[in-house]
């Protein structure tokens, strides 16, 4: 920018984007200097260097500004780890699935970590038996994002993500029970508030006894 260009001859475009031509690097940092702006190469490798005048900390600003919206939209990914082994008993794993399953309508995605411990690794049966479990607890809400399980050493692992079509009908089936359940909560107020008034407008047929009759 400036001074620090070494270029002696370079290709110059105005603050408009209008093309100025080639000249000398000296001559154009005085046309910048006089416009009270800055001449900033901004493709070094052309023949010759192409530079351009512009506000360059107002550019720079701007940049910035641009990266840092960039970076609020990005999508950030978590990954939740659950942490089995072959044996895990079933109180255990419900536990250990609805704190899956709450990671995944959260949006995040599940790693499913199973280690062998001592002489299980001889019985890597059980540890395929208790993924299968895995797999029908979870896949009601996700996507395996592998299809077979990955395996270092003594651990095995399976990566779940959120199925949005799946989490979406789940919404759905939810805002239809609970809309059913409020109607029928509606209509059980009703029939509680009718037999109230019925009871209210009936007639008393019970005459008090007169003192002959005691």
């Amino acid at each position: 920018m400036n001074e620090k260009i070494i270029a002696e001859q370079v290709r110059v475009i105005d603050e408009e984007g209008n093309m100025m031509g080639v000249m000398p690097s000296s001559q154009a940092i005085s046309l910048a200097g006089d416009k009270g702006l800055d001449l900033v190469e901004i493709a070094p490798k052309a023949t010759p260097p192409t530079c351009k005048i512009m506000d360059y900390g107002k550019w720079k600003f701007k940049l910035s500004k641009k990266e840092k919206i960039s970076r609020k939209n990005q999508i950030k990914i978590i990954i939740k780890e659950i942490q089995l082994r072959p044996r895990t008993d079933v109180h255990d794993l419900q536990i250990k699935m609805k704190k899956a399953t709450e990671f995944l309508l959260n949006g995040c995605k599940v790693k499913v970590h199973l280690r062998y411990s001592g002489r299980e690794i001889a019985h890597k049966e059980l540890g395929l038996q208790m993924l299968d479990k895995v797999k029908s607890m979870l896949l009601p809400y996700s996507i395996l994002e592998t299809d077979t399980p990955q395996i270092e050493k003594r651990s095995v692992f399976l990566f779940f993500a959120p199925d949005p079509v799946k989490l979406k009908e789940l919404q759905k089936k939810k805002k239809t029970v609970s809309k059913k359940q409020e109607e029928e909560m509606t209509e059980e107020v009703d029939k509680t508030e009718n037999k109230e008034k019925q009871k209210n407008i009936m007639p008393n047929n019970k005459e008090p006894l007169s003192a002959s009759s005691k």
